[in-house]
């Protein structure tokens, strides 16, 4: 009987270094997705109604021969020139970008990259680094942040905060959102960072990470009549961008139009009245104000990041050096006109079911997978989206072992035989690399012995 068990143990090694060796050669070819009944990698599948997120059809219609004929122009990362004739509305402006908030893509640029100063649309990276430091767990809404005599003594746009008066940090957030105050910035960027100093270097870096190449940064309220403290319509969008796109919540206190904080000091107790600096807020418009900043110095002129949404399209307008306060918000206006005009939003909500992904050589013979983020795309063209062909890329395997995020293919997107952009598929978990001991358990188990 021991004999018998000797023989089978040897039978087991002897089929397991075959496995082993097999595992090892080049494997057959498997369709990746047949899994997914009616789905193969390579191969287009149209979707039947696929979801769509635009501006009115009506404003689509409205929009003049001349700018599609213009907008026919653009391929795939070109931006609209104003000094181009017929390439959108005339602005006061010497300098804005209009971007969709969702892709990224500029939609009209006039002297986009000309360096100029912003004023205090510098506090949009002050608070990008306020909802850094909330979302890390490093401050809390509802910490008491202490004023010092520095914060105090910040001239301009403020709140009147008193050295040594306490508030939270929502009620600061209130307070430079709202009222633009320079005292409520520079309290901020020394309860974050400890000094101003040290978070204006903060700020440098987080613009650096958004590829504002073309910003350079002073103070964290935009108060400064320093030349070098700069930046461009195009990075301002591009802040804008991130502040919306990251921390949306924003909105929730950039849309107040008035607010009220108390102010409690030595002197006693007393309100102070905050009151919207972005008049965009009260003007009637044929798409939802949600923001965002405005700036104005004698050096900067008037300058307005303005955010807004319409039909699950969202826009910023970024407006420098307006020649008054009632020509910038005419100009984002205008803006964000033409851009609802002629800017239709494709998102897939719904992307191709996913097949289980093969693994040469690993402890699993197969790891499921997932697609990284949403698939969107901003068309210029009064595009027919539900033309949209969907082609899911995959390979045939992948070789352990597996990390999970591993890039594992992609779901292009085509419309009229031409590409959109494609959306990264990529593993949900990670697959060790089978050893000999894995082969022996796998073949244990192919037996029913384990």
């Amino acid at each position: 009987m021991r004999q018998v068990r000797r023989g089978i143990i040897i039978k087991l090694l002897a089929a397991a270094l075959v496995l082993a060796a097999a595992l090892q050669a080049p494997a057959v070819t498997l369709a990746s997705a047949a899994a997914s009944p009616g789905v193969r990698a390579g191969l287009p599948v149209r979707e039947a109604e696929p979801v769509l997120v635009a501006g009115s059809d009506a404003a689509v219609a409205a929009s003049s021969r001349q700018a599609e004929e213009t907008l026919g122009m653009a391929e795939a990362g070109e931006t609209y020139s104003a000094d181009i004739p017929g390439t959108g509305p005339e602005i006061a402006a010497p300098s804005a970008v209009l971007m969709e908030a969702s892709t990224g893509k500029v939609v009209y640029e006039k002297n986009g990259d000309q360096v100029r100063s912003p004023a205090s649309i510098t506090k949009i990276m002050t608070l990008i680094l306020i909802f850094d430091a909330l979302e890390s767990g490093k401050i809390k809404m509802t910490d008491e942040v202490v004023t010092s005599a520095y914060a105090k003594s910040m001239g301009g746009s403020q709140v009147f905060l008193e050295e040594g008066e306490v508030q939270t940090v929502e009620t600061l957030i209130k307070c430079i959102v709202i009222a633009s105050g320079n005292d409520a910035s520079v309290a901020m960027a020394e309860y974050i960072a400890g000094d101003e100093k040290t978070f204006v270097a903060m700020m440098n870096e987080r613009a650096k990470g958004l590829g504002m190449t073309n910003t350079n940064f002073e103070d964290c309220c935009g108060l400064t009549e320093s030349k070098s403290h700069v930046t461009t319509a195009r990075d301002i969008a591009l802040m804008s961008r991130e502040l919306i796109n990251r921390y949306p919540q924003v909105h929730n206190y950039s849309t107040i139009w008035m607010d009220t904080i108390t102010h409690v000091t030595k002197q006693g107790t007393k309100e102070f009245g905050l009151s919207n600096t972005n008049k965009l807020l009260k003007m009637a418009t044929n798409f939802q104000v949600t923001g965002l900043k405005t700036g104005s110095t004698s050096m900067a002129k008037y300058c307005l990041s303005a955010t807004a949404e319409k039909d699950g399209v969202r826009m910023i307008a970024a407006i420098m050096a307006a020649p008054d306060y009632k020509a910038r918000f005419a100009d984002a206006a205008a803006l964000l006109n033409y851009g609802y005009a002629n800017c239709r939003l494709y998102e897939d909500q719904a992307p191709l079911p996913l097949p289980m992904m093969e693994v040469e050589n690993g402890v699993e013979d197969q790891v499921p997978l997932k697609y990284q983020g949403t698939f969107s795309y901003l068309g210029l063209q009064g595009e027919d989206f539900g033309a949209v062909e969907k082609i899911l890329v995959l390979p045939e395997a992948l070789k352990a072992p597996v990390e999970a995020g591993q890039a594992a293919g992609v779901l292009e997107y085509r419309l009229g035989g031409e590409k959109l952009g494609e959306l990264p598929v990529v593993t949900e978990s990670a697959v060790k690399e089978a050893r000999l001991g894995d082969y022996m358990r796998k073949i244990l188990r192919a037996w029913g012995m384990n």
